[in-house]
Order: structure tokens, then C-alpha cells, then sequence
């Protein structure tokens, strides 16, 4: 038997589309929210093919998508892919969840998904909003600016054999407990490129001393993670600083977000 990392395969790849022409390629992943489906979580940029800032479209002949495909794991069957279909609009209305607050100025969207019939969910815990997803642990893990951190998405549309993530390490650049520009975001120095869009930031420790928030050093006998954020893209080509928005917009989305806008 062989054994997968969880977050791996907890990392989806998606395709962005306009009817069957493909796009673009990024990354997603899936959390629960109290009620309602599971949302797929992905940057409001890959839904609609427009830059975040400048609003102008993406793709070189200025194609907008009109839906996502999914690569979701199958029901039973890890390792393998089901391929969902989700449609971003409805009437010509987006079909997304933005950030109750900061809506469009926040790179992150959720999806709610519409067809789960036959696949597996492996969702990230977003219960606590530090983003501690380690069962067992008596307190979230210590971590700031310096710590190594790792992007786990699809590079170029690139995946680490079937549909699974490839891992990129990276270190964090700001002090994630202040918002970079005002908005609840962070830096990371990592050599991330197109496609990695969407993915997953999370801390992953295999075993060994860690330390925990009140200051306690504690032993770990099994990997765990811990979701810190959700990988948006670099600030400029030619810089390796990206952008990390903080896991306290994902409960704010799930909770409460409100329908998305296009432009």
C-alpha cells in the first residue's frame, strides 16, 4: 500500500473554462461551512479571469470563464480523479461567496459546491480562526516571520502524478499579525508561479519538538498541519514576494459571505 500525505491530495486542480475551452489552471481546496454545502475555496481572479487590481481581463484574447471543472478525488478511490463541472453564474449572476466586508478587494472566493455525488471530500478545519487543523494538539503551533511554509498547488497546470499537488517551500516575509496594506493579508518569499493561484499555505511538521503558542515546546509523533492561509500569486513578475491571504476570511466567508461580483 502506498501512503499519501493528506495535504497532497487535499489540493484540487482546477481548470478555469469558457464552455470546454480551457483557460486557465489553478488551485483549490474544500471547507465546510455550518450550514449549507461544502465550499471549494480558490482566488476571486480565477473565477473571473480579471487581474484583482487593474480589473482587466487575464487571458490573452480577453476570455471570461463561465465555469469550473474540479478535479475531485474519487469516492473510494484515492488516487484516482472525478471531474465536476461547476457553473460560476446563473442568470448572469456570479454564483461565488466574497468576504462580507472587504468583497472583491479580497483575492478569495468560495464556490459552493452543487454536485458531490460519487467523490471524496478532504476538507480543511476552519472551526478555529487561527486555522488550527491538528487534532489533538492543546494549542495552535508558534509561527511567524522567518518560518519555512509550504504552497501545495499545480505550478503551470504541472501536477505531482495523477491530479495530485506538487509542494513548494517558501519563507514568510511580513509579520503575518499585521495586515500588509491594510487588508488581512501577508507576504511569503517563495519561487511560486501561474498556477499555484488558489493553493493552500500551510505549516506541515512530519514529527519532532514543536512549539506552541503559549510558549510550551511539545512532541509530536505524527505529521500535522496547519492551514495558515490561501496563496493568491506574487506581487510583480519579476519579484518572489506573493501575496497569502490570513484563514480569518475563510470563516468570514463561510459564515457570511455574500454574492460575488465580476468586475
Amino acid at each position: 500500500m502506498i501512503l499519501l500525505e493528506k495535504p497532497s491530495f487535499q489540493s484540487l486542480l482546477l481548470e478555469s473554462r469558457f464552455g470546454n475551452t480551457v483557460l486557465s489552471r489553478a488551485t483549490g481546496f474544500i471547507v465546510n461551512r455550518p450550514s449549507g454545502t461544502p465550499l471549494l475555496i480558490t482566488n476571486w481572479h480565477v473565477v473571473t479571469g480579471r487581474h484583482i487590481q487593474t480589473r482587466k481581463p487575464l487571458h490573452d484574447h480577453a476570455a471570461i470563464p463561465d465555469r469550473l471543472a474540479i478535479f475531485h478525488n474519487t469516492q473510494g478511490l484515492l488516487g484516482t480523479w472525478n471531474v465536476k463541472v461547476e457553473h460560476l453564474y446563473a442568470s448572469g449572476n456570479p454564483l461565488w461567496l466574497e468576504h462580507p466586508t472587504h468583497g472583491s478587494n479580497v483575492d478569495v472566493i468560495g464556490l459552493p459546491l452543487t454536485d458531490i455525488s460519487n467523490i471524496d471530500l478532504f476538507p480543511y478545519d476552519i472551526s478555529n480562526p487561527t486555522g488550527h487543523d491538528v487534532a489533538n494538539l492543546p494549542a495552535p503551533m508558534k509561527w511567524g516571520v522567518s518560518d519555512f511554509v509550504n504552497i501545495i498547488g499545480f505550478p503551470f497546470g504541472w501536477t505531482g502524478g495523477g491530479a495530485l499537488g506538487i509542494w513548494v517551500q517558501g519563507a514568510i516575509a511580513t509579520e503575518p499579525k499585521i495586515d500588509y496594506e491594510n487588508l488581512p493579508r501577508f507576504l511569503i518569499d517563495s519561487r511560486t508561479r501561474e498556477g499555484q493561484s488558489g493553493s493552500p499555505v500551510v505549516i506541515y511538521k512530519r514529527n519532532g519538538w514543536i512549539t506552541l503558542e503559549d510558549g510550551r515546546a511539545y512532541m509530536i509523533h505524527n505529521p500535522i498541519t496547519q492551514l495558515i492561509g490561501v496563496y493568491s500569486g506574487r506581487l510583480t513578475k519579476d519579484s518572489d514576494l506573493g501575496t497569502v491571504w490570513k484563514t480569518s476570511i475563510l470563516s468570514d466567508i463561510a459564515n457570511s459571505g455574500y454574492p460575488g461580483t465580476a468586475m
